[in-house]
């Protein structure tokens, strides 16, 4: 039976991001808001958060070290020891009301991460882009509202993604080539008015199965690549938003939250915008891919 406890009570405004990096054995997130980047570790428990200066929506550990951060203005390299960053793109300088969002990469180590619209009202003006290991940016998937759902099949040749708009609140899947990086036959995966909350950050476990943060909703839900529903975490938070499997046996399944920084938060909660861990759950996770660049 999976049990559900709080381990970092951080209050984040909008807590986001995770990665689990088996090399150092901490999982980093976000905060996007208060643009943090945290680190916790389940040997000891929270580390010193950095400061970046300004919006974080996503991250992931480079192979050689450190980190890539995608922020409101761009793409860095971020030196975890001193807390500098480095830009090395700017694919959006021509849209200042956008930053970047959700991010994930995919089994070759190439990095992927979304932008979406600040502004009200929203517009589909969202973007996935690609990042290679040379640094090269390419925009990929155009038309999003709320990039959000990255995620890889155990084998690499699915690629999955979402918008958590109310107005779309659908998670696709694609067919990904796995040696040019390139999705296509693009098809509904799991149209989420069926549940009760929208799709935000996912992952996928080792049987293959896609773990949605169902923001509004209370839940994590376990999703068959048949696009069937077979569990349902409850969570003490109305807006889980980033599942991402870690720890000994990559069998905890931790999850960030949002708290004030959607809208008001009720005293039913007084967690929101803490990092959750679930355990004892029937599946493990897959070690995700440093970046490669």
């Amino acid at each position: 039976m999976s049990r559900v406890n709080l381990v970092h009570d951080a209050g984040a405004a909008i807590g986001e991001g995770a990665f689990w990096d088996p090399a150092s054995g901490l999982l980093f997130w976000c905060d996007i808001d208060k643009g943090i980047v945290h680190r916790y570790d389940p040997r000891s428990g929270p580390k010193d958060p950095i400061a970046v200066g300004e919006r974080v929506g996503c991250l992931a550990p480079r192979r050689d070290g450190d980190l890539v951060i995608a922020t409101q203005s761009g793409l860095y390299d971020l030196d975890l020891a001193t807390g500098g960053k480095t830009m090395f793109a700017e694919p959006e300088a021509h849209l200042p009301d956008n930053r970047f969002n959700d991010g994930a990469t995919d089994r070759q180590g190439r990095w992927w991460a979304g932008t979406m619209s600040i502004a009200q009202p929203p517009t589909p003006v969202g973007t996935f882009y690609r990042i290679d290991a040379d640094r090269r940016v390419t925009p990929m998937i155009d038309g999003i509202y709320t990039t959000n759902g990255l995620a890889f099949s155990p084998d690499g040749r699915t690629m999955y993604f979402s918008d958590s708009n109310p107005l779309v609140r659908t998670i696709w899947a694609a067919d990904y080539d796995i040696d040019d990086g390139v999705p296509t036959a693009r098809r509904v995966f799991f149209d989420t008015r069926s549940v009760a909350g929208r799709p935000d950050g996912a992952t996928v476990d080792a049987a293959g199965c896609y773990w949605m943060a169902g923001v509004g909703g209370w839940q994590i839900l376990r999703i068959t690549p048949a696009g069937k529903v077979d569990m349902i975490v409850d969570m003490p938070v109305e807006r889980p938003s980033k599942p991402e499997f870690g720890g000994p046996g990559l069998t905890d399944l931790y999850v960030t939250s949002i708290g004030s920084g959607a809208g008001p938060v009720g005293p039913e909660q007084p967690h929101a915008g803490g990092l959750f861990v679930v355990t004892g759950l029937p599946a493990a996770g897959l070690a995700p891919t440093p970046f490669a660049g």
